[in-house]
C-alpha cells in the first residue's frame, strides 16, 4: 500500500497536477489516510459495466502560478492516491476531468499561456492512467477565435475529448454571436462541452447568509440561465449538433420545463428565435445524474431521456458519494437505461473505446 501510493504521489508531481474541486480554497488532508479498498466491479443484469464519472476536477498549480495564485499541493483537497481509493471505493472505473475557468478576467497573453500548461498537463495525467482519465480542454473563452483554435489544439494534438467551460463571460452570455466562432469550432469538431456555473455575482447579496446559497441555489440557477438563452436565444438552432453537458443535471431547467413551453404561449413574441419548443431541446442536451433522489433521477429520466444522462460526482466534493448505487437504486430504471446512465452514454459521447 505504501509503496503504491508513494508511486502515485510521484505521478502526480511528476504530471504538475493538483486534484482538487470547485475552488481554490486550501484544505487541509487528514491526517492519516485509511488503507486503499478493493476495486469495486459494478455489474447490470449479470454484466460487468464501466462507469463514467462525467463530472470530477483538477487544478494545475504551474497553471494557476501564472495568474498569480499560488495552490499548494499540501494544502489542495485531494492527491492522487486518495483520489483512486475513493474511486475504486465508489465504483468510478473513469474520471473526465474539468478545470473550472478562472481565467476569464485576464489578457489574452496570460490565458494562452494558462490554457498551453494546463492542456498539455491534462495530456500527460491521461496518458499516464489511460485505463482511469480522459479530460476536457481549457479554452480562454473571453477571447472566442482564441478559444476555437485551443480547443481543436487540445482535441487533434493533446487527444482531450471536448472543452470545459464557465457559465458566462465576465457577465456575458454565451448565446451572444460572438461566441459563435467557438460553437463552431465544437460543433466541426463534434466534441462535448462541458459546462460548469462559475456564480452569479449580480445576486451575491440576495445569496449571502446561512444554507450556502452561492452554491445550493445559485449553481443550478445559472446553469438554468446559459441554457435558457442557449435555447431561446437560437444558439441551438444554429449550431444544432452541439453536444452540450450541463452540470448539476441541468440546474432547474429539465425539473421546470413546462413552464418555459408554456411561457412561449403567454408570451410569444418572445419565443420568435427558437425554432422548436424548449422541451425539444431538453432532450438534445446532456446532464449529469446529480439530483440526489430517486424521484429526481427517475423524473429526469422522464423530461430527457436516459440517453442523454451521465453519473457525476463534482469530486473532489463530497456533493455524490453514491452515485452509482443512486442509478442501481432508483425504482423504474430498465438495465439498459443504467447501463447507458453509468457509463454507456459517456463513453459514446467522450470516444473513450470498449
Amino acid at each position: 500500500m505504501n509503496n503504491r501510493r508513494q508511486f502515485l504521489q510521484q505521478a502526480a508531481a511528476a504530471a504538475g497536477v493538483v486534484f482538487t474541486g470547485c475552488s481554490l480554497l486550501d484544505r487541509r488532508l487528514a491526517a492519516q489516510t485509511p488503507a486503499a479498498p478493493k476495486r469495486r466491479q459494478v455489474t447490470v443484469g449479470g454484466r460487468r459495466i464501466r462507469t463514467i464519472d462525467i463530472h470530477a476536477h483538477v487544478v494545475i498549480p504551474e497553471a494557476t502560478a501564472l495568474m498569480g495564485v499560488r495552490t499548494a499541493p499540501n494544502n489542495a483537497s485531494v492527491l492522487a492516491p486518495e483520489r483512486f481509493d475513493r474511486m475504486d471505493e465508489w465504483g468510478t472505473d473513469m474520471q473526465a476531468l474539468s478545470i473550472n475557468p478562472t481565467w476569464y478576467s485576464v489578457e489574452r497573453d496570460v490565458a494562452t499561456q494558462v490554457i498551453k500548461v494546463q492542456n498539455e498537463k491534462l495530456a500527460e495525467l491521461c496518458a499516464r492512467y489511460p485505463d482511469r482519465f480522459v479530460a476536457f480542454a481549457s479554452v480562454a473563452l473571453q477571447f472566442p477565435d482564441l478559444a476555437a483554435e485551443q480547443l481543436e489544439e487540445g482535441v487533434k494534438k493533446y487527444n482531450l475529448r471536448g472543452a470545459a467551460i464557465g457559465g458566462h463571460v465576465n457577465g456575458d452570455e454565451l448565446s451572444a454571436p460572438r461566441f459563435d466562432p467557438f460553437w463552431r469550432k465544437a460543433e466541426e469538431l463534434g466534441v462535448v462541452v462541458f459546462m460548469h456555473p462559475q456564480g452569479i455575482p449580480e445576486i451575491d447579496k440576495r445569496l449571502a447568509g446561512n444554507g450556502g446559497l452561492a452554491n445550493v441555489i445559485g449553481n443550478p440557477l445559472e446553469t438554468t440561465i446559459f441554457l435558457s438563452h442557449l435555447i431561446f436565444d437560437g444558439t441551438l438552432d444554429r449550431f444544432p449538433a452541439l453536444k452540450i453537458c450541463a452540470a448539476h443535471a441541468g440546474g432547474y431547467l429539465p425539473s421546470y420545463i413546462g413552464r418555459s413551453d408554456y411561457g412561449c404561449v403567454r408570451f410569444p413574441e418572445s419565443c420568435k428565435v427558437a425554432k422548436k419548443k424548449a422541451s425539444e431541446y431538453v432532450r438534445q442536451l446532456y446532464f449529469d445524474s446529480m439530483v440526489f433522489t430517486a424521484e429526481g433521477l427517475r423524473h429526469l429520466v422522464a423530461e430527457c431521456g436516459a440517453s442523454q444522462i451521465m453519473i457525476g460526482t463534482d469530486y473532489p466534493f463530497a456533493w455524490s458519494t453514491t452515485t452509482v448505487d443512486h442509478v442501481l437504486n432508483t425504482p423504474g430504471l430498465g438495465d439498459a437505461d443504467k447501463r447507458a446512465i453509468l457509463g454507456d452514454n459517456a463513453a459514446k459521447l467522450l470516444k473513450i473505446p470498449a
